[in-house]
């Protein structure tokens, strides 16, 4: 396999620092990390981004449990999430699958995660869900390889970055 070009976010001048300074903003949010990555999973999964879901288990954080990473697919019916992460889970499908239905975010998906996440916590989820939706159509549109950027220098400063602010 090989990319049709280099990630569009790597080419247009400022873009990856705005995307990056977006999600630094998000993880601010009150809501844990481990919720936030398996977010970034299941919206990955959606919509097929390889690179994404390579980088969400080779990057996964070291108190993350893999039963909850390789069932995060089957949300629904596997016993390893919490009811706050369920709803966030619930909440993500629904954001990244707008077109599947008349209503793309139901009340009852929406007051379900009001529920367990106040309105700054609710902002970071969309936020989140919306920015890994980014990040999914600049990579499948582009046909990136999964693994080759965790390979690169960015990937190796970027994943130190995140065990220092870990």
């Amino acid at each position: 396999m090989q990319a049709r070009m280099k990630n569009p976010a790597l080419i247009t001048p400022g873009a990856m620092e705005a995307l990056q300074a977006l999600a630094k903003a998000t993880e601010q949010g009150g809501v844990p990390r481990e919720t936030l990555g398996l977010l970034h999973l299941r919206t990955s999964q959606i919509n097929g981004c390889s690179v994404c879901v390579d980088m969400d288990f080779r990057f996964r954080k070291p108190n993350e449990i893999n039963e909850r990473l390789f069932a995060v697919a089957a949300w629904k019916d596997a016993p390893y999430f919490t009811d706050a992460e369920r709803a966030a889970l619930a909440l993500t499908e629904a954001v990244t699958r707008l077109s599947d239905r008349p209503d793309p975010v139901p009340d009852e998906v929406w007051n379900e995660a009001a529920r367990h996440y106040n309105e700054p916590q609710l902002a970071s989820l969309i936020l989140w869900i919306a920015m890994t939706n980014v990040w999914n159509r600049l990579n499948v549109a582009t046909k990136q390889v999964a693994g080759e950027w965790a390979k690169s220098e960015e990937a190796k400063e970027w994943r130190e970055k995140q065990i220092a602010a870990d």
